[in-house]
């Protein structure tokens, strides 16, 4: 054999050898392929959330607006995005945050009312009055905005959904959830989405109002009730008016506290999700714990001018000690206040201190009541969703961590 038909002998044995070699690599990367787990639908349900949702400011439209309650105080706005893209899923409980085109309180967080839907979100609004014996005061400017201002085709620029109140996807778990007043609306996303994802999960809704004139949704939630075995309904009435009968319009007379709980519910774990007006939270959250509710299964939303603190075991961890009393001057204001610790946050503090500060969702996460923070140091519960500049601190999740001199 010639050194030319040897050397030509050598190249088709090579290619021969690297053409099968990649074939074979090719086939095991098929195989691997082929063999590897098919997402599940909240696997790829989540990396849809996690992908779609948007950065700052969306612009969406008033697709319908309607009433309800019977006197027409509280009204939901389907919203829809301009862009036509589709929604990404959100947490029952959380909300959305609004920017509205108003001199004072621009920025207004309002929770979602319905399960997540890729077309449209839906939130619900009462409308806040002036105070009571205060005529001569303006009524809520946000509500207001909405309920007068806001007409469908309008447009209006929303954040994506976030806030930390949401329900445990665990369906073994009995949820109770406990409403006070336009508190309803987290509990009926979290109620829907339960209904539909989970008909077997035990769901009981206690829904404390005043009277009938103010029950939202109630054709609604009594044709849940009556389609679905697993929820427990009970409309709770304070003062109900003549016309409401007791085993009609509400289930019980009063007031939605411990005593009701224990009677009504069955033996067993419960995870509790509150959402009211302060009064309520201030009185049954810290009750719930003296009851014996874990603290892991108590989970609430305040709405209002002021947060809770839950009841706290001795068994937790101690925060970091600071000594008491911390001074704390709100420099914009010209106050110089001395924090005692009673408030649970520094939002709490300047409004028990009549300082006037903005603020939307009071969880950490739409970022209204960011505020320089000229020295010191603030620590806060859990970490806040909104990214906070630096030099800048969040009133509605922070306490002193030392001496304090804020902008606000």
């Amino acid at each position: 054999m010639t050194a030319p038909e040897l050397l030509a002998c050598i190249t088709v044995a090579l290619v021969v050898q690297l053409t099968a070699g990649i074939g074979v690599a090719v086939w095991r990367r098929r195989d691997r392929a082929a063999q590897a787990p098919i997402p599940t639908g909240l696997d790829t349900a989540s990396a849809s959330a996690s992908s779609a949702a948007w950065p700052g400011w969306r612009e969406f439209r008033v697709a319908r607006r309607e009433f309800e309650d019977a006197a027409r105080t509280q009204c939901s706005f389907h919203l829809q995005p301009v862009d036509g893209v589709p929604l990404p899923p959100f947490k029952p409980g959380q909300f959305l945050t609004f920017a509205l085109p108003l001199e004072r309180t621009p920025i207004r967080c309002y929770s979602l009312s319905d399960r997540p839907t890729p077309t449209a979100y839906r939130v619900t609004i009462k409308r806040v009055p002036a105070p009571a014996g205060r005529p001569e005061l303006p009524p809520g400017a946000s509500s207001s905005y909405f309920h007068d201002s806001l007409h469908e085709g309008d447009v209006i620029k929303v954040k994506a959904p976030s806030g930390q109140f949401f329900i445990d996807p665990d369906p073994t778990v009995s949820s109770v959830l406990v409403a006070g007043g336009i508190g309803i609306t987290p509990l009926l996303s979290m109620l829907r989405w339960c209904l539909e994802e989970q008909p077997e999960r035990p769901v009981h809704l206690y829904y404390g109002l005043r009277s009938g004139e103010g029950h939202a949704f109630k054709k609604t939630l009594q044709e849940l009730a009556g389609s679905h075995p697993n929820f427990q309904l009970h409309v709770v009435f304070s003062h109900p008016r003549p016309e409401d009968l007791e085993g009609r319009d509400f289930r019980h007379r009063g007031y939605v506290d411990v005593d009701l709980l224990r009677r009504t519910l069955p033996h067993g774990r419960h995870q509790f999700y509150v959402c009211g007006p302060p009064p309520m939270m201030q009185v049954l959250v810290p009750a719930l714990a003296q009851w014996g509710v874990p603290e892991e299964d108590i989970h609430f939303e305040a709405f209002g001018p002021a947060s809770v603190r839950a009841a706290q075991g001795p068994e937790k961890a101690a925060a970091p000690s600071v000594t008491l009393p911390v001074e704390v001057r709100f420099h914009r204001s010209g106050r110089t206040l001395l924090w005692d610790g009673q408030d649970a946050s520094l939002l709490d503090f300047a409004e028990r201190h009549d300082v006037a500060v903005d603020a939307g969702c009071r969880s950490g996460s739409c970022g209204t009541c960011e505020t320089r923070l000229v020295s010191g140091s603030v620590r806060y519960a859990h970490r806040p969703d909104h990214e906070v500049a630096p030099g800048h601190c969040l009133l509605c999740v922070g306490t002193p961590l030392s001496a304090l001199v804020l902008e606000a």
